[in-house]
């Protein structure tokens, strides 16, 4: 295939960048910090593919070949090795790929194996008099082989509006098979605190785009509503050990966040950030709503200043691979082409480093394999392998 590539590199792994202090596990100065992995344990970064177009959704099949969804409204099907692109995915709505909209995340059915629905989000135009504007969706159909059958839209963000920002969007699957999606508030702020609307939101919907009855009831608020007040998640990854949502979410000028997701939850965007409107001088004294959220809005369980590492897809790490790793969060940085890895002990940060910025690529999403090994896509248009 035209795109075919068998270019790898091996760079070692250079830790030593930012730990996290701060009370509360919070954001805060970084200090420097080295790797808690035993001296015989040397990760490395292995560039599978470096022919990917603008990728940013990673599933994995269950015979290990990878869909990667491309930003221009294009995904593909990578061998199980990552390196040769297969098959191009036929059946794919038109996708706006403007700004930072476009054919975004993907996800695949908890029950792919016996019919094989897939997910995804992406920003959809509207039409007659929504012309001109856009919105973040959720469509779903069956792969049958490179095709996508039985195609319908199970969600469509409400409402669509002008520009070409904060989209979101991530999908993360829960264990009762319902499905979190994570929508930008489209540049928009105050809608975020606006429960009439899904912009600032994350919601929770029935693999079918119905809403489940279980959904928190909050006064006012759209019943597909989970949680509000947030800006732009770009990152979404169920905890194994308790079934918890947690989002990442990029602030202003700083403020970027990492939250646990608390059913009817408000994050304070755009009230309070520990960020600062742009053109403001940074500083503490800029913080927006003087930056602590509590009592009345839920506090990030971390938060990057004074600069954003605009973060984007995000794991829990559960496997064997790296043993010392195992419940930790790794999360992609775009504006701080690393990847993040924050330590928790329960709820709360006790420690995090920025880890591979030597790639010096902005890393899109966050995934860990069937392998075991964890696996980066970067908008430069590569897959890449973390493995020892």
């Amino acid at each position: 295939m035209k795109r075919l590539n068998i270019f790898t590199i091996i760079l070692p792994l250079i830790f030593g960048l930012l730990v996290a202090c701060g009370s509360g596990g919070g954001g805060g100065s970084d200090t420097d910090s080295s790797s808690d992995l035993p001296q015989d344990i040397e990760p490395k970064a292995i560039t599978l593919n470096d022919e990917l177009i603008r990728p940013w959704g990673l599933a994995f099949l269950p015979d290990r070949r990878m869909l990667v969804s491309e930003k221009g409204g294009t995904m593909v099907i990578l061998s199980a090795d990552g390196i040769t692109i297969q098959e191009e995915v036929s059946g794919l709505p038109v996708v706006t790929d403007a700004g930072q909209g476009g054919l975004l995340d993907v996800a695949l059915d908890p029950d792919f194996e016996t019919d094989p629905w897939i997910y995804w989000s992406y920003s959809e135009s509207g039409v007659g008099v929504e012309d001109g504007l856009s919105g973040t969706s959720v469509a779903r159909g069956r792969l049958i082989g490179n095709a996508l059958q039985d195609v319908e839209v199970i969600y469509r963000q409400v409402p669509k509006v002008s520009g070409s920002g904060h989209f979101g969007s991530r999908i993360a699957f829960r264990s009762d098979k319902t499905l979190f999606v994570t929508l930008g508030e489209r540049q928009k702020g105050s809608p975020a605190q606006d429960l009439t609307m899904t912009l600032g939101k994350v919601i929770r919907i029935n693999r079918d785009g119905s809403i489940p009855p279980d959904n928190p009831l909050i006064v006012g608020a759209r019943p597909e509503i989970w949680s509000y007040g947030h800006r732009n998640p770009q990152g979404a990854a169920i905890r194994p050990s308790d079934g918890q949502l947690w989002i990442n979410e990029h602030g202003p000028q700083g403020g970027d966040e990492l939250n646990q997701i608390n059913a009817g939850g408000n994050y304070g965007w755009p009230v309070v950030s520990y960020g600062c409107n742009y053109g403001d001088p940074i500083g503490d004294a800029c913080r927006i709503g003087g930056g602590t959220h509590s009592p009345e809005y839920v506090e990030p369980v971390s938060y990057w200043v004074p600069t954003s590492i605009a973060p984007a897809g995000m794991i829990f790490y559960t496997g064997s691979g790296f043993p010392l790793w195992q419940g930790d969060v790794f999360i992609g940085a775009l504006a701080g082409t690393s990847l993040w890895r924050v330590q928790l002990s329960g709820d709360t940060e006790v420690m995090r480093e920025a880890v591979f910025s030597e790639l010096g690529e902005r890393i899109r999403d966050v995934e860990q394999g069937p392998d075991d090994w964890i696996y980066l896509l970067t908008d430069s248009g590569k897959l890449i392998q973390i493995r020892n």
